[in-house]
C-alpha cells in the first residue's frame, strides 16, 4: 500500500487482521501502521475510526487503539454498503453542488501524536500555557452563580455579550450587546456565519492557502470555496476584486490577524481596501480574528469590524486558542439584518450555547488573573518562536531563509523545495518523532507547491523545540530535503 492509498483500503486490511488480536489486546501504533502500510498519519487516524465505528475497535487518546470486546451482538454481521449510495445520491436529485464532508485537514491538527512524539501539528496552547487553575476557580464560581443552570437567552448572556462587544469595537465603540452572538467556539461561529450567508452551490472566496478548517466547513455546506493569492502584506486587493467581478461571489473569508497558516497581518494600507472591494459587490467579509489574544508583544490593529462603515464585515472571535481546548467560547459580531439571520441558524442548530459555560467564561475574564494571562502567553509564544527560529537557522537554514518570524500565532510555514512530497515528509516526520502538518490542505485549489506547517504552541518549551526541528530536520534528510535547499 502506497501514500495514495485511502483510509477505505487501509481499514478493509486491518478489519481481515483483527482475528489474529484478543479481544482487549491491543493493536499496532499508529507510528507502526504507517510505517508498515506507507500512508500518512491522517489515513491511519481515519481508518482506525472507521472500524470503531463499525465497533471492532476501540480507540483511546494517548494510549492506543484495541480490539473491541466481544459483545452480544458481534455474531451479526450488518451489511451497510447501501449508505454508499444514500451518502452520494444528493447530487442526483438537484442538489446544486456536492457537499463534501472532509474532515481530514483539521483532524491533521487536532491528532493527540503518540507517546514520545513532538506535537508541531497542534493548534492548541501547551498545558503548561493553559490558565488550567484559573478556569478551574471559575468554573466553580459559576457554578454557584444563581440561575446557572437555567436556560440563557438564545443570543448568549447579556454581559458576557457587553464584553465582546467592548473587546472588538474598544472602550470607545459603538458595538453593544445587540450586535454579537454568543457561539460555541470560533468553530461553530464559522460554521454558522457560512451558513447564513451563502447558499448551497455559491461561491466563497478564501485567501490561498488558508485555514483547513474553513475550506471543510465551506465544502460541507455545499460551498464552493474560490482562492484568491497572498503575498507578505496579505491577500492581494487586485486579485480579489477580479474573483469578486469573475464568482459573483457574496462573501470573501479571511484572517487579516495572523493568518493561518502563513502569520501574515494585513498592511493597513489595504484594510479599509479590502472592506470597499467587498461593498462594492454586494458582499460579505467574514473575518476570523481568531489569534488576536496570540500577539508576541507588538501593537495590535483593531480588527477590520471596527473600522468598517457599511456593515460589511461579521466579525469572527474566539475564547478557545488563549486558554483551553476545551473552553468553546465565541461569538459573532456584526451590524444589520445580517445579525437575525445568524440568530436563527444558531437556534435552529444547537439552540444556544450552554449557561455554565458562559457564566464561567465571564468569571474567567472578569478576574484580575486575566491579564496575567494573556501576557504570560504572549511571553510564552514569543519565547517558542524564537526557539524554533533558531532550530531551524541550525539544521535546515536553507528552509529558515525565506521565512519572516511571525509576530503573533503559533506556527511557521515552510515552503519545501519543488518535488518534494510532503506527505511522505509528514511521515518519515512521524517516525522520526515529530508530528507536523502537510500543507496541502491548506488550498482550496492546486498548491503553488509543497509546504509544510510547524506549530510551536504545544510545546513545553524551548529544549523539546530544539530537539523536535532536530528530528525533523533528520526526517528532511530522509525525505531527500537536505538542509542545503
Amino acid at each position: 500500500m502506497d501514500n495514495g492509498s485511502s483510509s477505505r483500503n487501509l481499514a478493509e486490511s486491518l478489519r481481515h487482521q483483527l482475528h489474529r488480536y484478543s479481544p482487549g489486546e491491543k493493536l499496532p501504533s499508529s507510528r507502526a501502521l504507517v510505517e508498515r502500510f506507507g500512508v500518512s498519519p491522517v489515513t491511519v487516524s481515519r481508518a482506525l475510526a472507521a472500524l470503531a465505528a463499525e465497533g471492532l475497535v476501540v480507540t483511546r487518546p494517548g494510549a492506543g487503539a484495541y480490539r473491541a470486546q466481544q459483545g452480544a451482538g458481534d455474531a451479526r454481521s450488518v451489511d451497510t454498503s447501501w449508505q454508499q449510495v444514500a451518502l452520494t445520491a444528493e447530487e442526483q436529485h438537484g442538489e446544486p453542488a456536492p457537499r463534501v464532508v472532509d474532515a481530514s485537514g483539521v483532524t491533521t491538527s487536532l491528532a493527540v501524536p503518540p507517546p514520545g512524539v513532538i506535537a508541531f501539528n497542534g493548534g492548541y496552547l501547551h498545558p503548561s500555557l493553559q490558565p488550567e487553575q484559573a478556569l478551574g476557580a471559575a468554573l466553580a464560581r459559576a457554578a454557584r452563580r444563581p440561575g446557572a443552570w437555567e436556560r440563557p437567552p438564545l443570543e448568549g448572556l447579556t454581559a458576557l455579550r457587553t464584553w465582546f462587544a467592548r473587546e472588538t469595537g474598544g472602550p470607545g465603540g459603538d458595538f453593544g450587546p445587540a450586535h454579537v452572538l454568543v457561539t460555541a467556539g470560533g468553530q461553530a461561529a464559522l460554521t454558522t456565519a457560512l451558513r447564513a450567508l451563502a447558499p448551497p452551490g455559491a461561491p466563497v472566496l478564501m485567501e490561498s492557502p488558508t485555514y483547513p478548517g474553513a475550506l471543510a466547513v465551506a465544502r460541507a455546506a455545499g460551498l464552493r470555496p474560490v482562492p484568491v493569492p497572498m503575498d507578505d502584506d496579505g491577500v492581494r486587493p487586485d486579485l480579489l476584486a477580479e474573483a469578486f467581478a469573475a464568482t459573483g461571489a457574496r462573501v470573501f473569508f479571511c484572517q487579516p490577524l495572523f493568518q493561518n497558516p502563513t502569520g501574515t497581518v494585513l498592511a493597513a494600507a489595504r484594510r479599509r481596501h479590502v472592506t470597499e472591494i467587498a461593498h462594492a459587490a454586494g458582499a460579505f467579509v467574514v473575518e476570523d480574528d481568531f489569534a488576536r489574544r496570540l500577539g508576541h508583544g507588538g501593537p495590535l490593529p483593531p480588527p477590520l469590524v471596527a473600522d468598517d462603515p457599511y456593515g460589511a464585515v461579521v466579525h469572527v472571535t474566539s475564547l478557545t486558542k488563549p486558554t483551553a481546548p476545551s473552553l468553546r467560547v465565541g461569538a459573532l459580531v456584526a451590524r444589520g439584518p445580517v445579525m437575525e439571520r445568524l440568530r436563527a441558524i444558531q437556534v435552529v442548530d444547537s439552540f444556544f450555547v450552554p449557561r455554565p459555560l458562559q457564566e464561567a467564561t465571564l468569571e474567567l475574564v472578569g478576574a484580575p488573573a486575566w491579564p496575567r494571562h494573556l501576557r504570560a502567553v504572549s511571553a510564552g509564544l514569543r519565547e517558542r518562536r524564537d526557539a524554533m527560529l533558531a532550530a531551524l537557522h541550525r539544521h535546515l537554514p536553507a528552509l529558515a531563509a525565506a521565512v519572516r518570524p511571525p509576530t503573533g500565532g503559533y506556527q511557521f510555514w515552510l515552503r519545501l523545495p519543488d518535488g518534494t512530497d510532503e506527505t511522505a515528509l509528514a511521515a518519515a516526520s512521524l517516525r522520526a518523532g515529530t508530528a507536523v502538518a502537510p500543507g496541502r490542505p491548506y488550498f482550496a485549489a492546486e498548491a503553488p507547491g509543497p509546504y509544510v506547517r510547524l506549530s510551536f504552541a504545544d510545546t513545553t518549551g524551548t529544549d523539546e523545540i530544539a530537539d523536535g526541528v532536530r528530528r525533523f530536520a533528520a526526517a528532511c534528510a530522509e525525505a531527500g530535503v537536505t538542509a542545503a535547499g
